[in-house]
C-alpha cells in the first residue's frame, strides 16, 4: 500500500475484515455493556480496530502484518460478554487481570482463531498482565486499546451516557470528523 489510508478506507478494512464478528449476536450484545465513559464495549472495539489499523499503515507494516488477523484481535480483544461495572459479589474486581482471559475462552467458543488471534487477545493487557504479544499484531491491539482507552476515560464526554457515534464507524458512516480512525481525530 503506497499512500496512506484515509478513515473511509480504514472503516471499510475493519468492516471488511471483522464482517463474521461484527455480525454474531454476541458482539451485538456489547453494544449494551459500556467499557469507558459513555462508550460501548461493541463502540471501543471498532475504534481500536480503526486504530491498530492506522497504527500499522503510519508504521508502514503492511509486508509483516496479517490484517484479517490484526482486526479480528482487535474487535476481540474485550469480547468477556459482561458489563465490568455492574456490582457481581466482587468477582469483577480483578477484571484488569482477567478480562483478556475470559474474552479468550469467548471467542474460542464463538469463532474459529488463530494463533495470532488467540495470542493477541490474551496478551493485550500487557503490562498490567505479565505476558507480552509474541506477534507484532498483537502489539499493534495493545497499544491501539492503551491509546484509545486513555481517551475515552478522560474524553470530556464521558459522563454522557447514551449513543456513541463510533458504533457506526466500522459500517461507513459518522463522517463528521470525529471517531473515523477508531475514535481518534486525523492530524
Amino acid at each position: 500500500m503506497g499512500r496512506l489510508l484515509t478513515r473511509t478506507q480504514i472503516r471499510r478494512i475493519v468492516a471488511e475484515n471483522g464482517r463474521e464478528v461484527l455480525a454474531h449476536p454476541n458482539m451485538q450484545r456489547e453494544r449494551a455493556n459500556y467499557q469507558h465513559g459513555n462508550v460501548s464495549t461493541f463502540a471501543h472495539s471498532i475504534r481500536v480496530a480503526c486504530l491498530a489499523v492506522w497504527l500499522a499503515d503510519r508504521a508502514h507494516l503492511w509486508g509483516r502484518v496479517d490484517l484479517k488477523s490484526l482486526v479480528r484481535a482487535a474487535l476481540l480483544h474485550d469480547y468477556f460478554l459482561y458489563d465490568w461495572h455492574d456490582w457481581d459479589g466482587g468477582a469483577h474486581r480483578l477484571h484488569g487481570f482477567t478480562h483478556g482471559n475470559a474474552a479468550l475462552l469467548n471467542a474460542m467458543r464463538d469463532f474459529r482463531l488463530n494463533a495470532i488471534e488467540r495470542d493477541s487477545i490474551s496478551c493485550h493487557m500487557f503490562p498490567m498482565t505479565p505476558t507480552a504479544p509474541s506477534y507484532v499484531e498483537g502489539w499493534l491491539v495493545t497499544a491501539a486499546d492503551k491509546l484509545s482507552a486513555t481517551r475515552e476515560t478522560f474524553s470530556l464526554d464521558r459522563f454522557n451516557k447514551g449513543r456513541d457515534d463510533a458504533e457506526d464507524g466500522a459500517n461507513g458512516r459518522n463522517d463528521d470528523g470525529r471517531n473515523g480512525t477508531g475514535g481518534e481525530r486525523a492530524r
